[in-house]
């Protein structure tokens, strides 16, 4: 594609995330201020907020609708899309999945392969690749006995956490503090897992691959203040090589592409990755505001240009605090 031509994004699932919408209207525009390309939303709702910060806006049906796909197809010829992306979890594998009926429309996926989004999306997937591969991360159990003897063996004890295996945002996420808790989860659902508390400091790490060289080109780290809903409140930004080395070493060898959002924990000194979310995390805007512009370098790959590697380039103790607003419309 060259340098001159639009470029239209498809932004599916919007929900509330503003900021994501407006980050790449900016990136949409010359230094002149003439727009060089359209920002689309999508939605199941019309009062998500985000859409109407876009250029257009679809109401669509849940993504688990019988059709759903062809409905974003058709948006995509409509409006000409150069490239589409998801802001939550389920959603990146059906992307990755048409990811061939995609190109055929001339679209791009931003995002990573079907196989790693499904990984990323499975908690005990993701467990079991980390351990394979060296990495230190939470025990985690969907065997109910194989964790109590674990415990019995002094392996790991309580506070735990029992969650879906395949979940997203924080939901139904529980605190065990004894056997009878954990019991009593298992009873009232099903396909969850026990995984261990690390007590420790919590970090995001935004990540972009160059989704034609291949190579990561920025890391941002935040240490996490306070937490709602799953995602990150308040933070406050730092920088580590040797958080950076492993980030590097880790997401090479799993093979991500575009935005990512890794979550790990600082334990006595020691990392421990927890969780790879294969998008644009809650947190970004953090990111962004300290200069880790990842639209832009969205918009660059979309171009035809690789971008040059700029890890840890931002500023150290620069805090992030979310707070309410409001919009008012006539529906």
């Amino acid at each position: 594609m060259g340098s001159n031509q639009e470029i239209n994004i498809l932004v599916l699932s919007a929900g509330t995330r503003n900021k994501v919408i407006q980050y790449f209207k900016r990136a949409l525009t010359d230094e002149q201020g003439r727009r060089t390309g359209r920002v689309i939303a999508t939605d199941m709702s019309r009062t998500a907020p985000a859409v109407y910060e876009a250029d257009a806006f679809y109401q669509v049906p849940r993504m688990t609708a019988e059709g759903y796909i062809d409905v974003i197809f058709d948006i995509c010829r409509k409006e000409r899309i150069t490239a589409v992306l998801s802001l939550i979890d389920p959603e990146l594998s059906l992307l990755a999945e048409h990811e061939a009926d995609f190109g055929k429309l001339g679209v791009t996926v931003i995002g990573s392969s079907y196989k790693l989004c499904e990984m990323s999306l499975d908690k005990m997937q993701m467990y079991t690749w980390l351990m394979e591969h060296g990495y230190r991360t939470a025990a985690s159990y969907t065997d109910r006995n194989a964790f109590y003897e674990a415990v019995a063996a002094g392996e790991l004890s309580y506070p735990v956490f029992v969650k879906p295996v395949r979940g997203s945002a924080s939901i139904a996420i529980s605190k065990a503090e004894d056997r009878e808790t954990v019991e009593l989860l298992f009873a009232h659902a099903d396909n969850l897992m026990v995984q261990e508390y690390l007590c420790g400091q919590e970090i995001g790490a935004d990540v972009y691959i160059d989704m034609l060289s291949g190579e990561i080109v920025s890391v941002f780290t935040k240490k996490k203040l306070v937490m709602r809903a799953g995602e990150t409140d308040k933070s406050v930004s730092f920088r580590d090589e040797e958080l950076f080395a492993l980030i590097r070493k880790f997401v090479s060898e799993a093979g991500y592409r575009g935005q990512i959002d890794i979550d790990i924990f600082e334990v006595d000194g020691t990392y421990y990755i927890s969780e790879v979310n294969p998008r644009f995390g809650g947190g970004y805007p953090h990111a962004y505001e300290c200069g880790c512009d990842h639209m832009k370098l969205i918009v660059n790959n979309l171009r035809g240009e690789t971008n040059a590697p700029r890890i840890g380039d931002y500023e150290e103790g620069i805090c992030m605090m979310k707070y309410s607003d409001v919009l008012i419309r006539r529906m």
